[in-house]
């Protein structure tokens, strides 16, 4: 298969999953795949999207679609999600993660693994979840963040979310790792902060995996360096 050909499938439609590196945004994700495509085969205009935000400080499958792959993108972004979360107890932070420094401590020594499993059914099935203030939530033509990382105070209206299990993983004071499954527009960090609530205490996402979107799963994702490597040898991923 040549240049031309080649081309011309990214320009028909892709959907490809990738393994979202730590300190990356999605927009840096998809920038690095469109310039690659653009620069390798020559594309004068080319599509690309992403199918659900993930933070940067979070990992995991993020799917991106290029040409007219672009129109699966709504679909996509309304499929169930499953995550793999770290929840660490004793301080909040006003990002709800480590974007920003702490700004309260908390007392831990009473939670324990029993405590935990009796508050998880007040948080499965569906409900009103306010999402972070440092989220990318649109207020009056602006994200979220950008009021919050300028001080200036906002309330955010609840969104109607879905969770439809949380199963523990590992516990061990200050860390709790669970997995979650559920739907669009789910907030784990708001989790996290009312994980914290629930238990009399504090807490913030301190890690974050998403393993699973609608079928597509992370294990069958693949490295940016790794599709670098397949379009320097002219081959179709």
């Amino acid at each position: 298969m040549d240049n031309s050909e080649i081309a011309n499938i990214y320009s028909e439609g892709q959907v490809l999953m990738f393994d979202k590196p730590l300190g990356w945004t999605s927009f840096d994700l998809v920038k690095k795949v469109k310039n690659l495509i653009r620069n390798r085969y020559e594309i004068r205009k080319l599509k690309v999207g992403h199918a659900g935000t993930l933070d940067p400080l979070a990992s995991g499958l993020l799917i991106i679609c290029t040409g007219k792959a672009t129109k699966k993108i709504q679909a996509i972004q309304g499929m169930d999600k499953e995550y793999i979360a770290t929840f660490t107890f004793g301080n909040t932070t006003p990002s709800y993660d480590l974007e920003t420094d702490f700004d309260k401590e908390y007392h831990i020594d009473h939670i324990t693994e029993e405590l935990i499993a009796g508050i998880i059914p007040r948080f499965i099935g569906e409900q009103d979840q306010v999402p972070p203030v440092y989220s990318a939530k649109n207020i009056k033509g602006k994200r979220a963040y950008e009021y919050a990382r300028k001080g200036q105070h906002i309330e955010l209206k609840p969104s109607r979310i879905n969770i439809y299990n949380i199963q523990i993983l590992n516990f061990l004071l200050p860390e709790l790792t669970l997995r979650i499954k559920c739907s669009k527009g789910t907030y784990i960090r708001s989790l996290a902060r009312d994980f914290g609530h629930a238990l009399n205490s504090g807490a913030f996402l301190s890690k974050l995996i998403r393993t699973q979107i609608g079928e597509y799963q992370v294990d069958d994702a693949m490295s940016i360096d790794y599709f670098q490597k397949k379009l320097e040898k002219t081959e179709q991923i």
